[in-house]
Order: C-alpha cells, then sequence, then structure tokens
C-alpha cells in the first residue's frame, strides 16, 4: 500500500467553476440558483466562465486564463498545490475541444489529489447539498514520492 497523508479542508472550500461553451449557461443557472451558498466559499474559475459568474451574479471569482490559452493548466497546477477543494467542470462531452488533452490532464489531477469533481448538474446538485461542503475535511492523498511499504518507488 502506498504512503499517504491528509490534507485540510477549511469549512470555506475552495471551488474551481468551468465550462465548456456549450454548458456555460447551465453552469451560469446552477450558480444563480447556489448563489447563497457559493458566496460562502472562494470561488476560481476559467477566464471567461469566471467573468461571467462575476459579471451576471455579481460573485468574486479570482480568474485564471481562458481554458484553451492555459486556464485549465493553471487550475491543474493550483490542485497539485493544495489550492483547489472542490471543482465544477460542466464539459461537454459531445464537442470536441482544441484543448481535450488538457481537460484529461485537468480531471486526472482532480482523482490523483482526491477532490469532489462534479461533470454534469446533478452531480453538481449533490456535492454542494452535502454536509461536508460547510465543514472542515481531511481528505488523504497518495504520496507516490515517498517509497511504499515494500521499498519500491513508483
Amino acid at each position: 500500500m502506498a504512503n499517504s497523508y491528509s490534507q485540510r479542508m477549511g469549512e470555506a472550500k475552495n471551488i474551481a467553476l468551468i465550462a465548456h461553451d456549450n454548458r456555460k449557461l447551465e453552469l451560469l443557472e446552477w450558480a444563480d440558483y447556489n448563489k447563497g451558498t457559493l458566496s460562502n466559499h472562494n470561488l476560481f474559475g476559467t477566464g471567461t466562465t469566471g467573468g461571467l459568474i462575476m459579471d451576471k451574479l455579481g460573485l468574486h471569482v479570482h480568474r485564471y486564463r481562458s481554458g484553451p490559452l492555459g486556464g485549465d493548466q493553471q487550475i491543474g497546477a493550483s490542485i497539485s498545490d493544495g489550492k483547489i477543494d472542490f471543482m465544477i467542470f460542466f464539459w461537454d462531452p459531445l464537442q470536441s475541444q482544441p484543448h481535450d488533452v488538457d481537460v484529461k490532464a485537468l480531471l486526472r489531477l482532480s482523482v490523483l489529489y482526491n477532490i469532489p469533481v462534479a461533470c454534469n448538474r446533478a452531480t453538481a446538485d449533490f456535492l454542494i447539498s452535502s454536509p461536508l461542503l460547510s465543514s472542515a475535511y481531511d481528505r488523504m492523498i497518495q504520496d507516490f514520492q515517498l517509497p511504499n511499504a515494500q521499498g519500491s518507488q513508483l
């Protein structure tokens, strides 16, 4: 079994909000419905999506670049640095994206660093209504840089 460590998420979560073009309106409607809850957390988003949420809903969003211009990678780096606790990513499964490789890497990092992820509205509804959202939580993360119990490295 690999070595692991815990990373504490505070009561106020750092939530990334991302949506592909064909899903931006759906994310905006979801965020509007959940505006009261979201206002209790720190919001991060890719350029256009974050701008829409700020302009239409008046919520403060720390904005990264647009996804195709490196925003997905910036959020991925923030996940690996422990700065993003939670991700809502309404991606478009029917539209090929020029940055599909970045999207796959972002989803891989979210699994690797064990953060909750919603890729559709139903999952986002379940996650945002969880009592864990407003309480501290220690998530376990495998440490692939330390030797595992057998003494080998991954």
